[in-house]
């Protein structure tokens, strides 16, 4: 009437939540023993209003008056402290199961036999009905169990089957793919290799372009410092002639009447054109150096324009061929896990080398 109540939801279903939750870090801690000790305690403190009350009334406190009592933690805490210290007597207990044993002795004794043999036989209908259906429910277990089993065995053998054919296909990708690498690195090099001499060449013309230009400008510097030369030495020669003939009586006054003296002109005429053709000369040279030094830097600026597009390429074609190897290296190792059977196996798309730039 109250006590299964009190068992089986662990006196939650009448009892307030603070005197729940005592009895269930007691119920952690001591055992299971402990309900028994609440509901001996709950009885002790209800014993004088249990017998005063009749059995509506012992049922109806056992439902209302009993739970309002323990809503004050006070009283939670001191029922919790009763239950703890309550001890029951070991020869007590024993004394009560022999008396029930007795009585129960008693009761089958004065009983029919012919009752209490088919009261036995019915249990052990019962017993055998319900060994019967559990045995029933295990052959079908059992049966569904193999069924189970071989189609767990058939799939594992149609997973290793594709397993394996996918292990070859990874195989004979990864002898593919490890060609198609050696290939790619013997173009690489063959690439580095042809790079490699257009550079040197560049640099041997650069080189060269750089030595013509400096050769260049050291005899266009000699050639200008021989014309100084010449042009002083002529200046000097001129104002010797001049103070000479300013010396003479005669000669200062013809040149003081004509202003020029005429057959002194034509002399100095000879030696100004013979000194103007070859300042003609000079300079025609000059201008020819002139020209050479132009072409030749123009070459020079051509030269390394072409050697600027060239590391260009070269460049743009080592990112080519770092992308190829990047997604080969990529890609073996994929199928080399897949094969392992690390991760599920994908077919892997048929890889295309790079095109070769121009």
């Amino acid at each position: 009437m109250y006590a299964s109540q009190w068992f089986l939801t662990l006196f939650t279903a009448k009892f307030p939540l603070c005197m729940v939750f005592h009895i269930i870090d007691l119920l952690l801690c001591e055992g299971l023993n402990i309900i028994f000790h609440v509901a001996l305690a709950l009885l002790k403190t209800s014993k004088e209003d249990l017998l005063q009350a009749d059995f509506e009334g012992a049922l109806k406190f056992f439902r209302v008056q009993l739970p309002k009592r323990y809503r004050a933690e006070e009283n939670a805490r001191r029922l919790m402290e009763q239950a703890c210290n309550i001890k029951v007597p070991t020869k007590k207990l024993k004394k009560y199961e022999k008396e029930y044993q007795t009585m129960r002795e008693s009761q089958l004794q004065q009983e029919d036999p012919m009752d209490r043999y088919k009261r036995e036989n019915r249990r052990l209908q019962e017993a055998s009905m319900r060994l019967e259906q559990e045995n029933d429910d295990l052959a079908h277990e059992l049966v569904t169990s193999k069924i189970a089993l071989r189609n767990d065995l058939d799939q594992a053998e149609d997973k290793a089957d594709v397993l394996n054919k996918e292990l070859l296909l990874t195989k004979q990708r990864l002898v593919e793919t490890e060609e198609e690498k050696r290939k790619q690195e013997e173009e690489t090099a063959q690439l580095k290799e042809v790079f490699r001499k257009q550079l040197e060449k560049a640099e041997y013309e650069i080189k060269k372009t750089t030595a013509i230009i400096a050769e260049y400008k050291q005899i266009c510097s000699q050639l200008s410092t021989r014309l100084e030369k010449q042009q002083a030495a002529s200046k000097e020669e001129l104002e010797v002639v001049k103070g000479k003939m300013m010396a003479c009586k005669h000669c200062s006054d013809i040149f003081s009447k004509e202003g020029a003296l005429k057959l002194a002109a034509t002399s100095r005429e000879d030696q100004g054109i013979e000194t103007d053709d070859e300042k003609d000369s000079l300079k025609k040279q000059l201008r020819e150096m002139e020209l050479e030094l132009a072409q030749t830097k123009l070459q020079l600026v051509e030269a390394k324009c072409k050697i600027q597009e060239l590391e260009h390429q070269r460049g743009a074609l080592m990112n080519e061929i770092q992308a190829a190897k990047n997604s080969w290296f990529s890609k073996t190792l994929n199928s080399i896990k897949t094969a392992t059977g690390t991760q599920p196996l994908q077919p892997a798309p048929v890889t295309q080398p790079p095109k070769e730039s121009t």
